[in-house]
């Protein structure tokens, strides 16, 4: 399949491990060029590196805090300094930290939203002009399982996550014109260091070990196994091709099944 992204410029946030590396990975093998952030300088210019000698493409880097919104408005506009626009943007950033609701405060209810909501309106905002003018554009925002089915002691990420689906929703019908899409790419348990964080803790909690607590969630799905970053960024890849431009509004769930609704 022809995705076109060959040349396009796209913006992946926390790309510097887990979920976001894929991502980026994934669209560079396309031909996509990029700009890729994390907070971590040293891991950012190392996977800048390790993506330009693997795929031979353009990419810029910069450490961003994406909770930091000036930060971000720095980052991105350096992008159509150094490409002249902006096609793609993924928003990603880590989860929060699993509570159940009587352990919550009201700092960490402020940083859940700064960092999975604020930083997504944040990019975009940034973005939607560039694509404009272009009259073409592809916003994916990683979300979650749990904005579909809410998940034990992720009540931060129940929650907040479940702002940027409305967000995404609301972004698609104010701008399905101008020719972008809005979409969400939802992962179920996927194989990454956030995951084995959460099983930690989770397996504190319930006093077993946290290879017990995988295993259980590998035997959740239907498909019977955790996903691979790699699957989560291949979803990615279809929504900011040119064969998904019909596709807007809409949280594609990569769980193997997990979601058992209609």
């Amino acid at each position: 399949m022809n995705t076109g992204l060959k040349g396009r410029v796209a913006i992946v946030a926390a790309a510097s491990q887990g979920l976001g590396r894929a991502i980026a990975e994934a669209l560079a093998a396309e031909g996509a060029r990029l700009a890729i952030c994390s907070r971590n300088e040293k891991n950012i210019n190392a996977v800048a590196a390790a993506i330009r000698e693997k795929h031979k493409v353009d990419v810029c880097c910069q450490a961003v805090d994406v909770t930091d919104e000036k930060a971000v408005r720095r980052f991105v506009e350096t992008v159509p300094q150094k490409y002249g626009r902006v096609d793609i943007c993924v928003t990603n950033a880590g989860g929060p930290p699993a509570r159940s609701f009587l352990a919550t405060t009201g700092e960490e209810w402020r940083k859940a939203f700064e960092l999975n909501l604020m930083s997504c309106i944040g990019f975009v905002r940034e973005v939607l002009p560039h694509m404009q003018r272009a009259h073409w554009g592809r916003v994916v925002a990683i979300t979650s399982l749990s904005v579909k089915q809410p998940i034990a002691d992720l009540v931060y990420s129940n929650v907040v996550r479940s702002g940027v689906v409305a967000l995404m929703r609301s972004l698609a019908n104010d701008f399905g014109r101008d020719g972008i899409t809005f979409n969400n790419v939802a992962p179920g348990y996927t194989v990454t260091d956030r995951l084995k964080s959460v099983a930690h803790h989770r397996a504190e909690a319930e006093g077993v070990s946290p290879s017990e607590i995988l295993e259980r969630w590998a035997r959740e799905p239907a498909a019977g196994r955790l996903a691979l970053p790699e699957e989560v960024a291949d979803a990615v890849v279809f929504l900011a091709s040119d064969r998904a431009a019909m596709i807007t509004g809409q949280t594609l769930l990569v769980d193997g099944g997990s979601y058992r609704g209609l």
